[in-house]
């Protein structure tokens, strides 16, 4: 009897000490990445130029999720961001996207415009009070009553304002046209080595101008795509005009400039190294260079090549200075890309597909005006898919909201082209099936058009009154893009189902041990439970 009380003593004090050292330890570090349209087929084919220890190192070691679902349309990377950091949808966190249309005031704006807020090293006036609820990095702040540190680093305002949150200690962006760090007076802290880069010799400001993109390795190192091969090599130069930055920030020396400099905050500010943990935001670019005129390039696997090369650095610095079972690293992707392709003609009789924005408004003008009335104008506007009526007119000539709405709606739903319009009525009231809910996850009552214009793949979009506006052609292509969890003795493991990116928020909360962002209501990844 002696004996089996022993072992059972023996087998639970064991189990309890397994139990113990089984729970995993609150980061003290944790490093987001966002890649803008990181691509996760194009991570395996350009897998043989990456070095041991960037990309192959989080596919090998880390938590892999092999695709991320954004359940919204119009998808960017401000509103894909927005989701990654706030657990929800545009419906709830109010970015739609990059610029927003006033209908009161008929005019296109950037969505984190704030004349309140003066810029530091910049002349535009913005602050992330566009946001309507809280992202990961606020309740970290909350958590931990501002002990912790946030900072951000990336090329665009929006990425730097919302990975920074309302509560971030700074969120520092490449400038449009000095190519400086820039910031708001909204954050307080302005950290005193991003200062001594902006005033130096060798930041990205000096090493941009003038600069010639030429490939980092061999170009016959760049084979995934056969239908370049043997093509020549490639030169790009930025220039020295008010373009030279704009263009920079799209081109892998951006996220040069990211990581070196937020490496050298993490380093002199000691993040990582305090009771409460603390939050490194870098977003980077990989997309294509916008004179490439193909989707299939070597300058496309070279920006992948060289991105390697700037997640081993921070891999290997976290390890070195915080050690990466005190480090939890996220990856995602922002869920899109932006095509480069433009239309291939063989010869043969195939028609180019057109939807002419601005021939559809005139004609809905006209008719709504046949119905409604001559001396008015009752379509403000055609903008990012949506139709705006006139909603001051329609209340002052009272007429019913729903019935205008449907009655443009069938009329929009005969031009060639389109596939489906849904009211803005019918988001809020209509009964529900999945493609409402998809709409519905994009909609805000602020910012929101009365129609929903859908068009068939393979159409492309034109306004010939808008000359700043940019040809699209609408492709339904699922982009696959992973999600990889890695450091904080996270198990390496492959997991191929899609998951949710509104997933994201409520599981870095949890490792974190903190309360999720207030509007997401997803739980946390099985996986890291």
């Amino acid at each position: 009897m002696i004996r089996i009380i022993t072992s059972l003593v023996a087998v639970l004090t064991i189990t309890s000490i397994q139990a113990q050292s089984s729970v995993r330890e609150t980061p003290k570090l944790v490093i987001g990445i966002t890649i803008d349209q990181l691509r996760g087929d194009y991570l395996e084919l350009f897998r043989n130029n990456f070095s041991e220890r960037g990309f192959k190192r989080l596919l090998n070691e880390g938590l892999v999720y092999q695709n991320i679902k954004f359940d919204f349309p119009y998808l960017d990377d401000a509103s894909a961001i927005a989701t990654i950091y706030t657990g929800t949808t545009p419906f709830y966190h109010g970015i739609v996207g990059n610029k927003k249309y006033l209908a009161a005031k008929n005019q296109e704006v950037f969505t984190f415009s704030d004349p309140a807020y003066l810029g530091n090293y910049t002349d535009d006036k913005v602050s992330p009070l566009a946001l309507k609820s809280s992202t990961i990095t606020d309740e970290l702040k909350l958590a931990t009553k501002g002990t912790s540190d946030v900072y951000s680093f990336a090329p665009q305002i929006s990425q730097a304002l919302i990975t920074a949150g309302l509560r971030g200690n700074a969120a520092y962006w490449v400038d449009d046209y000095t190519g400086k760090w820039a910031s708001s007076t909204y954050y307080k802290n302005f950290y005193w080595t991003v200062d001594q880069d902006n005033r130096g010799n060798s930041g990205f400001s000096v090493q941009a101008w003038d600069m010639r993109w030429t490939p980092l390795l061999s170009i016959s190192n760049y084979k995934a795509f056969p239908y370049v091969e043997n093509k020549a090599s490639f030169t790009h130069h930025t220039g020295t005009d008010k373009a030279t930055y704009l263009l920079a920030k799209q081109t892998p020396i951006v996220n040069q400039n990211v990581t070196n400099t937020a490496l050298t905050v993490l380093s002199k500010a000691e993040l990582g190294k305090r009771t409460s943990p603390d939050f490194l935001s870098l977003t980077f670019y990989a997309g294509n260079y916008p004179n490439v005129r193909s989707d299939y390039s070597y300058e496309i696997q070279d920006v992948y090549v060289r991105l390697d090369r700037e997640i081993e650095k921070i891999l290997d610095e976290a390890e070195k200075t915080v050690g990466l079972k005190n480090t939890l690293i996220f990856i995602s992707s922002t869920g899109y890309y932006n095509s480069n392709d433009v239309s291939y003609s063989d010869g043969q009789n195939i028609p180019e597909n057109k939807f002419y924005v601005n021939r559809c408004e005139a004609l809905l003008n006209m008719y709504l005006m046949a119905i409604y009335g001559r001396d008015n104008k009752w379509v403000d506007k055609i903008y990012s898919g949506q139709v705006y009526l006139n909603r001051e007119l329609i209340k002052q000539k009272q007429i019913s909201l729903q019935e205008i709405q449907d009655k443009a709606a069938e009329f929009v739903s005969e031009f060639t082209g389109v596939q489906e319009v849904y009211t803005s009525y019918q988001i809020q009231h209509g009964q529900w099936n999945p493609v409402m809910e998809y709409y519905k996850n994009g909609y805000t009552k602020e910012t929101s058009g009365d129609l929903f214009i859908e068009l068939q793949p393979g159409y492309k979009i034109v306004n010939e009154q808008d000359a700043s506006f940019k040809e699209k052609q609408i492709r339904n292509n699922a982009i696959v893009c992973p999600v990889i969890f890695f450091g904080n003795n996270i198990k390496a493991e492959r997991i191929k189902r899609t998951i949710k990116a509104t997933e994201i928020a409520p599981t870095v909360s949890y490792i974190m041990r903190i309360r999720s962002p207030n509007a997401a209501r997803e739980e946390a990844l099985s996986e890291l439970l």
